[in-house]
Order: structure tokens, then C-alpha cells, then sequence
């Protein structure tokens, strides 16, 4: 009867998320919290929690305001009823482009705002409710983009600012790999893949739905010992030794 919130739901990977999870039985997935800054879900959004038989909630969250993440995690922390909360996906970020290099980015301070420093306010938020739970699983949606050990041929890329911030969320689900190991806590980040949404392109890889049921496969096989403080890459057959720069093999990914 696990439990999970999902940052960034209106639409793309967070969306397919939630129609992933709702294509599960309620004994592996009972309680799901669809959140997204806006007051009111998204069409698509509210189409999906309102055929979920109660089973999928909407709540507000804006993940750069600690107000808008307290109150939240409040209002779900009531809908639990005592219960702990099991999984926390953190999803929602931005990847803005910047043409002609490092040297001519000025949305660094902004990307890092929403891609690291607003995980770690959610994450943080939302532990005593994880402590609570019986998973005890946060993973952080990352890319092989902020991978160092590949960052060579994604140069093509001009997203300077999401390839360094996606590296400190890597460092960030380390550290709290790290802190909450004694707890028993499962802390990893996890790439989705190139998928076809609006911040990836009608050009990516994969359909939204296939990486959202690989990064599922993931989430629902992971455990303390074999996936804490884990950088892992989705699995899709037939991608395992794909040609150009992306391979879906389920390994680890350099760091």
C-alpha cells in the first residue's frame, strides 16, 4: 500500500509518471500525490486523478518557494492519516539553452535554484513523513548530460546551465545517500532517457511512456543495498548498444 509524490505533474515525464503508477494494483501503489505549482492541476492532470478512483490527489507545490513546500507537505501529511509517506520522486526542473558556451551563461544562479536547491528543500520537507514510511525510497530525476565522465560529446548540447546543475544534483543525492544510510533510507538518482516532451523535443530518443515504465522498473525493484547513493541509467530492449551518443542498458552512469 505504498505512497509517492511526484514533483512536476502537469505534463511530460511527471505526468506519465502518474499514469504509470495508476496502471499499477493498489497494493504497490495506493496513495499517489500529483503535485505542480499551479493552483489547479492540468487537463491531462486532472483527467488522470479523476479516473483514479481516489487513489491519485492533486496538491499545490511550488518547489522554489519553502511556504509553498511546508504547506504541502501539511496537507499531505492530513491525507496520510498517520501513515508514513514511502516514495519521493523529485522531477520538476528546468533546462534552459544558452548559445556560444559557459561564457555567455546568465541563468546559472536561476537553473541552480530550481535544480538543486529546490530538491533539497522538498527533500528535506518531506523526511519526517519518509521516516515514517516503510520504503523510505527518494530518487532524483538526473541525465547523463550532468554526468562528468561523459560530458565531452553532449557539448552539441548548449544547456551549459541544466549539465552543471544536474552534476551538483548528483552530488546532492549522494550526500544524502550518505547522511541517511543508518536509517536505512534508498537515496539515488536515476536518467530517464532523451524522451519526447516538451522540454526534450519531438527529436528525442523514446516516447514519454517508455522511459516513465523503465524508470517505474527501477523505483519498484530498488532497494537499500543494491541502489543506495546509485547514478542509474533506464533499461529499454534493443537501445542496450544503440548507435550516437545514448544507450539505455540499466547500468550505472559515470559519474
Amino acid at each position: 500500500m505504498a505512497s509517492y509524490v511526484i514533483t512536476g505533474c502537469s505534463r511530460g515525464l511527471g505526468l506519465a509518471l502518474v499514469s504509470q503508477l495508476l496502471s499499477l494494483p493498489t497494493s504497490q501503489a495506493a496513495s499517489i500525490f500529483a503535485t505542480s505549482r499551479s493552483a489547479q492541476p492540468s487537463p491531462s492532470l486532472k483527467e488522470l486523478i479523476d479516473q483514479s478512483s481516489g487513489r491519485a490527489s492533486y496538491v499545490q507545490l511550488d518547489i522554489t518557494d519553502t511556504i509553498s513546500i511546508r504547506t504541502a507537505a501539511r496537507q499531505i501529511e492530513r491525507q496520510l492519516q498517520g501513515r508514513g509517506l514511502d516514495v519521493l520522486i523529485n522531477n520538476a526542473g528546468i533546462q534552459p539553452v544558452c548559445k556560444g558556451g559557459a561564457e555567455h551563461m546568465d541563468n546559472l544562479s536561476e537553473t541552480f535554484n530550481v535544480n538543486v536547491n529546490a530538491p533539497h528543500e522538498v527533500i528535506r520537507t518531506f523526511l519526517p513523513l519518509l521516516r515514517k514510511g516503510e520504503r523510505k525510497l527518494i530518487t532524483n530525476i538526473s541525465t547523463t548530460l550532468g554526468s562528468i565522465g561523459t560530458a565531452s560529446p553532449f557539448m552539441a548540447k548548449s544547456t551549459p546551465a541544466y549539465n552543471i546543475t544536474k552534476a551538483a544534483l548528483n552530488m546532492l543525492t549522494v550526500q544524502y545517500a550518505l547522511s541517511l544510510e543508518s536509517e536505512g533510507f534508498t537515496v539515488f538518482c536515476l536518467s530517464p532517457g532523451w524522451l519526447r516532451t516538451d522540454l526534450g523535443g519531438p527529436r528525442a530518443d523514446l516516447p514519454v511512456e517508455t522511459g516513465a515504465e523503465a524508470v517505474m522498473k527501477i523505483i519498484l525493484q530498488a532497494n537499500h543495498k543494491d541502489t543506495n547513493g546509485k547514478f542509474l541509467n533506464i533499461h529499454v530492449p534493443g537501445w542496450e548498444q544503440a548507435q550516437g551518443f545514448n544507450q539505455y542498458d540499466g547500468a550505472e552512469i559515470p559519474w
